[in-house]
């Protein structure tokens, strides 16, 4: 019996590691989930929307390095992948997804469920191609991988249904494609400049993001040559401060005033594999050398002088036997002495309040931190979730954390943690969600159940978008359109088939954390906590000083001045620490 394209393509992805596509079946699909089915050795997992595949393949792919894999059916099942592969594309991890198209002869008609799939693809992907006939394959789907691993990101086969049926081309066996990691430096005289400008530096500060996988030992090397205080941007947290005497916390919206000072005060500073994005909060009229081994991405953000094409480990490699190892450490003690202070401020918000009143968030996720593995793998909802994560969650090098940081969509924790627990069966997985974010995509709480994957959801669940409330208040707005009707999410969750339990009292949260990480399979705990809880970023400015009081005078004339009242009652605590 002749192979189908379908199975040759199945042979290629298992030589090369695959082991799960994520995806929902349909009719244009059905060639190559049979495929599937024949070999037996690739697991289909049955998510309840294909924008929880994308997220999903895009967690696996971040844990792994490697390949993971999510297939959509022709149009619509196209359209609902396109959320969690923008997600993937912009944390540059490889994902490959097989996009199932309408009948050859039927493109450019109008037909049932038409989509132009190439076109809609084009900006989430690093490749993205139309298998017009069966001889295209396996060469582009070899190319696709290929791109997907060495470029980090997106690639996309569009097959027409008809054409995985077809009988594949005659060739060689299957291909295996592997991730790589290649050596990839500056010339000598990049280097030579970069530590010209280090060597005059007398305050430098270095800013470190999600290029340091890896390299951790390379940047408290230099970090300890320039006496330099290391800040780190988000995607960054996992793999910087752990076992770091010179960190100072995070910087950006969401971040400790002491990460945001130790930029503002330096007079030279190192960018190392970082694209943060928000460009207050760099420093002003200060030599900047930036290091990414993507030389496309340097200068996007600040004027760079020093701009050093290469990752992270091999470029701090060959820069430190070049550089004057300092002495004056007055830089790095105030700044370290000022995240002391600062992280003291934050660990005095975490203290449980009392009984009777929504818990305070930064209590829920301190007392997550306490009990979680030393090898937990943390996924965390945009918004609030995201804050409390990056104030109170400890990474030790061991612990992962997943978050949509780049493409900032609600509903990411519990695909993300959907395709995390898949990857790493025997890791407990940690979602962190909010109520809005969870409600999104509440359908993937039976994927739990249906594939058996034993993650473990905390609900953040104060009854608002409350991060958008943030905003709203910062930009002087009265909120609106920010309350949420939540259901019994430990009702639904239990008609599930998860275990599930309700916290509304702080004596009751650990032990009911202790129980459901304990538990045999998929729970859910779900945390009453304050709306009211204010986030204030590590610099204000003026205008979100006079925003707050615009939102204030406004919400008084509104009428909804008990707002106000429960906003002081729940944050006195925290000026306080301030």
């Amino acid at each position: 019996m002749a192979t189908t394209v379908a199975q040759s393509m199945v042979a290629t992805l298992k030589a090369s590691g695959v082991r799960r596509v994520y995806g929902l079946p349909g009719d244009s699909l059905n060639g190559f989930t049979d495929a599937l089915r024949r070999d037996g050795e690739i697991t289909w997992q049955h998510v309840r929307h294909e924008e929880a595949a994308g997220f999903a393949a895009a967690a696996e792919a971040a844990l792994t390095g490697e390949l993971a894999v999510c297939a959509g059916s022709c149009g619509p099942g196209n359209l609902h992948l396109i959320n969690g592969l923008f997600d993937a594309n912009r944390s540059r991890v490889p994902v490959l997804a097989i996009a199932a198209h309408i009948p050859r002869e039927e493109i450019g008609g109008g037909y049932f469920q038409e989509t132009h799939p190439q076109q809609l693809f084009g900006e989430c992907s690093v490749y993205c191609e139309l298998v017009s006939v069966p001889g295209q394959l396996p060469r582009v789907l070899e190319m696709a991988m290929r791109a997907a691993l060495a470029r980090g990101g997106v690639a996309v086969v569009v097959v027409p249904g008809e054409v995985f049926l077809a009988d594949a081309p005659a060739g060689p066996g299957p291909v295996p494609i592997r991730a790589i990691s290649p050596v990839v430096r500056p010339d000598e005289e990049s280097l030579a400049s970069a530590a010209q400008v280090l060597n005059n530096a007398s305050r430098v500060t270095i800013l470190a993001g999600a290029g340091c996988a890896g390299a951790h030992d390379q940047l408290i090397a230099l970090a300890d040559a320039l006496k330099a205080p290391v800040v780190h941007a988000f995607r960054g947290k996992e793999f910087v401060e752990y076992d770091n005497p010179y960190d100072v916390g995070m910087t950006g919206l969401i971040g400790f005033s002491s990460g945001y000072r130790a930029m503002e005060h330096c007079d030279t500073l190192v960018m190392l594999g970082s694209d943060f994005p928000y460009r207050p909060f760099f420093p002003e009229g200060v030599p900047v050398i930036q290091v990414d081994v993507r030389g496309e991405q340097i200068g996007k953000r600040v004027p760079v002088q020093v701009p050093l094409v290469g990752t992270v480990r091999d470029t701090v490699g060959a820069l430190l036997p070049l550089l004057q190892v300092k002495t004056d450490t007055s830089h790095l003690d105030r700044m370290t002495k000022h995240y002391r202070r600062a992280r003291s401020g934050l660990d005095r918000l975490a203290r449980p309040g009392h009984d009777g009143v929504p818990l305070h968030p930064q209590h829920v996720a301190a007392t997550v931190d306490k009990l979680a593995a030393a090898d937990a793998i943390f996924t965390a909802d945009v918004g609030t979730p995201c804050i409390w994560t990056a104030r109170y969650l400890r990474m030790n090098g061991t612990r992962r954390l997943i978050g949509s940081f780049n493409h900032g969509s609600m509903a990411n924790a519990l695909p993300h943690a959907i395709g995390a627990q898949a990857a790493s069966p025997g890791r407990q997985v940690i979602a962190l969600a909010g109520d809005g974010g969870l409600a999104m995509l509440l359908g993937e709480l039976l994927t739990l159940r249906q594939m058996r994957l034993p993650v473990k959801i905390v609900v953040f669940n104060n009854g608002a978008l409350s991060f958008v409330e943030l905003e709203m208040k910062a930009a002087g707005i009265v909120t609106f359109g920010t309350d949420l009707l939540d259901p019994d999410f430990t009702g639904i969750a239990r008609s599930a088939g998860l275990f599930g339990v309700r916290v509304e009292k702080a004596s009751e949260l650990e032990e009911a954390l202790r129980t459901a990480f304990a538990h045999d399979g998929p729970a859910l705990v779900d945390v009453r906590t304050a709306r009211q809880e204010l986030s204030l970023p590590p610099k204000l400015t003026y205008g979100e000083i006079k925003g707050f009081t615009l939102y204030a005078t406004r919400t008084v004339l509104s009428g909804e001045g008990s707002e106000l009242i429960e906003l002081t009652r729940t944050n006195l605590r925290e000026l306080e620490a301030e």
